[in-house]
């Protein structure tokens, strides 16, 4: 552990839950590991079901053993963290649950001699969200503005007016600097690496422009289904759950305009002013600038797998997309009449997330059309997941007396590069909150912007049930709205292809 931190005390709302177990213990083992976690540091689980520290320690002991990726669990290293692990059953509406928090936040501070920084994180259902936040005001826990932090997992808000109550009801309580709005996604290394590629190589500044770009596509596809997720998914769907915050975020990011220093709030003011630039779209232009999906059965990885009415907790006639694609414009000097296509989508063939940024073509094409027949343009490619790194594609002479062109990559793998594996995205954001460093949560202000764009869309689907669900089969790339979504504009997706194509084909396939 280091002494570099200040002491701090977590406390988990919702502590025996899948969340704590599956992402927030492997992400705490790993911060123990790297030495991330302050010399004095504490985990309070705070959950209704009945149970005592020593379960509570099994429980974070067996999320850290599942899945973390590093190997056997090096049994000293945890007894000696799971000695400061405590357990405390409580009903999040009585005031008691609190007063106990309190007498164990003091026991603590008084054991180590110092004040400590108490960090609340929400792991719950947005729905018992308010009741906390309102009982840790009225318990006056939050009132020490310096030392007082809370993490809200998404989602946030359920469209633009729900998100709108929803941050006013967190800064009755907390002041906006202590709210940490955690969305996973800007947590991951390439994700982070996009400030990097922008703005630390002059290479690409210049030409990161309407100028010289022609679009960009964002996928964010997933092979899962809802899983046992599906009563949460008929209220969501795939424009709340992924576009809203995940994609736009990404989108921000690709589209910020250079910040001037790297101070938190700095680089948040630029992703709002991206979100506040997008184009409104009319209601009558919804069809044209929306598409949605809903996965039928089929064959992924060669076996059968159910439609989405088929999952548990899925109405036999849903309504709900697991498929959304938009296509959206930043109304700014950078960015005019350049058109962003964001899509995501479940039981797609793979999982990948990545950016494509295609530029213009050449403004005058030298060669002879039969040197330049697979001539395609100059393309840049941000893997996000599951493979991290970039390609660019270019053209070249092939070898040979004959002057043919082709496409080839010039790629860059994080993997081989540095020869490490990346933090998981959870250990970055934790150890971010512990630094009070917010760079990479969202801003109430963001949440409002993204859901300012998106809440026309939403209004006009759930106005219009749609009459061709399930739209697509599940191993595909979704419904052939969506090739007509880009195809009109005489585009086309540029599908990721599997790592080990990638290796090997510089070619990429597209619809």
């Amino acid at each position: 552990m280091t002494s570099a931190m200040e002491p701090t005390i977590l406390v988990i709302f919702g502590s025996m839950g899948d969340l704590t177990w599956r992402k927030l213990a492997p992400a705490l083992y790993n911060l123990l590991l790297a030495h991330q976690l302050p010399e004095h540091f504490a985990v309070i689980g705070l959950d209704m079901k009945d149970g005592s520290s020593d379960e509570f320690r099994l429980r974070l002991r067996d999320g850290a053993n599942s899945f973390c990726e590093c190997g056997p669990m090096d049994e000293k290293t945890w007894n000696s963290f799971s000695s400061n692990q405590t357990y405390l059953s409580g009903d999040f509406a009585d005031p008691a649950t609190y007063t106990a928090l309190k007498r164990q936040l003091d026991a603590r501070e008084k054991e180590w001699g110092i004040p400590a920084n108490h960090i609340f994180y929400l792991a719950i259902p947005p729905a018992i969200v308010e009741t906390i936040v309102q009982k840790i005001g009225e318990a006056q826990l939050a009132a020490d503005r310096q030392h007082v932090r809370i993490v809200v997992e998404k989602p946030f808000g359920h469209d633009l007016a729900s998100a709108v109550a929803l941050n006013g009801l967190l800064t009755a309580v907390f002041e906006e600097r202590q709210i940490y709005r955690i969305d996973h996604y800007l947590g991951k290394e390439t994700v982070q690496n996009i400030l990097a590629l922008r703005f630390a190589n002059a290479l690409f500044e210049p030409v990161w422009n309407q100028r010289y770009i022609d679009h960009v596509q964002i996928t964010v596809a997933e092979q899962v289904g809802v899983e046992h997720r599906g009563a949460y998914y008929e209220h969501a769907g795939a424009l709340r759950d992924m576009i809203q915050n995940h994609l736009m975020q990404i989108l921000a990011l690709i589209a910020m305009e250079p910040m001037v220093s790297f101070d938190a709030d700095e680089i948040r003011n630029k992703k709002v002013d991206v979100l506040r630039a997008i184009r409104p779209i009319p209601p009558d232009q919804v069809q044209e600038l929306a598409v949605r999906g809903q996965y039928g059965a089929g064959l992924l990885e060669g076996q059968d797998v159910p439609a989405y009415r088929s999952e548990p907790g899925v109405a036999g006639d849903s309504s709900a997309e697991t498929f959304a694609a938009v296509k959206l414009f930043v109304d700014n000097w950078r960015w005019q009449g350049v058109p962003f296509y964001l899509r995501t989508g479940k039981r797609m063939e793979l999982k990948a997330s990545e950016v494509m940024i295609q530029f213009q073509p050449v403004p005058h094409q030298s060669f002879p059309k039969a040197a330049a027949l697979a001539w395609q343009p100059n393309r840049l490619a941000i893997h996000i997941q599951p493979q991290e790194g970039l390609r660019l594609s270019l053209q070249a002479k092939q070898p040979g007396s004959s002057l043919h062109l082709s496409p080839v990559d010039l790629h860059f793998s994080y993997q081989e590069a540095f020869q490490s594996k990346s933090p998981e995205a959870y250990e970055t954001l934790l150890a971010d909150v512990m630094l009070g460093d917010a760079t990479l949560f969202m801003r109430a202000d963001q949440v409002e912007a993204s859901w300012s764009v998106l809440d026309p869309i939403l209004q006009s689907w759930g106005s219009q049930k749609p009459a061709d669900f399930p739209n697509y089969p599940s191993g595909t790339w979704g419904p052939e709205v969506a090739d007509r979504l880009i195809a009109k504009d005489g585009r086309s997706w540029l599908q990721p292809v599997p790592k080990a194509d990638a290796q090997g084909d510089p070619s990429r396939k597209s619809t």
